[in-house]
């Protein structure tokens, strides 16, 4: 197979699929290197697919299903406490954190994949944060960030925003 039939193929495959798919797993389906993998996948975001790295795997946000709704909220916080309940918060009224988004002062836009929509994914998320020692990617912006949030319409979307108003995260 020629590598645009391959990349093609990729993105397909992210489109259609309801799940983050790994890189391993491209690999193994294309018969190529997981190296290979990674800079198709590089190319693929140079052209303008939206494709999101997680710890999961790859995706493409909204891919597998036309009823869900996207939005950004631009939020702060200043501990990694805060970082969970925040996070606890979007899952428990039904949204799924796509990414985290920082606008650094020298780098530009900073987007890294999260994709969490259950405590226990969270759970893991601040886990490995604790475990690795690492600070939040918001902590080079002061705690200021954006997260891409998924859910089945807008109106969980708005009551999202409503519960993470009144507890002090939402900057407007």
């Amino acid at each position: 197979m020629d590598t645009l039939t391959r990349r093609s193929q990729i993105e397909n495959l992210l489109k259609e699929s309801n799940e983050p798919v790994t890189g391993s797993r491209l690999a193994e389906i294309f018969d190529v290197s997981r190296q290979v993998i990674v800079g198709d996948i590089a190319i693929l975001r140079a052209k303008g697919i939206d494709i999101i790295a997680t710890p999961q795997g790859y995706f493409v946000p909204g891919a597998g299903n036309d009823d869900i709704y996207t939005d950004v909220i631009i939020s702060s916080h200043s501990c990694i406490e805060e970082l969970e309940d925040e996070l606890f918060t979007i899952v428990d009224n039904g949204g799924k954190v796509i990414d985290v988004i920082v606008d650094h002062s020298v780098y530009g836009e900073i987007r890294s994949g999260i994709n969490v929509s259950s405590r226990r994914e969270v759970e893991n998320f601040v886990g490995k944060l604790k475990e690795k020692g690492a600070k939040p990617i918001s902590s080079l912006t002061e705690g200021v960030h954006l997260h891409t949030i998924e859910t089945k319409d807008s109106q969980t979307f708005d009551e999202i925003v409503k519960v993470l108003k009144e507890k002090g995260y939402l900057i407007e």
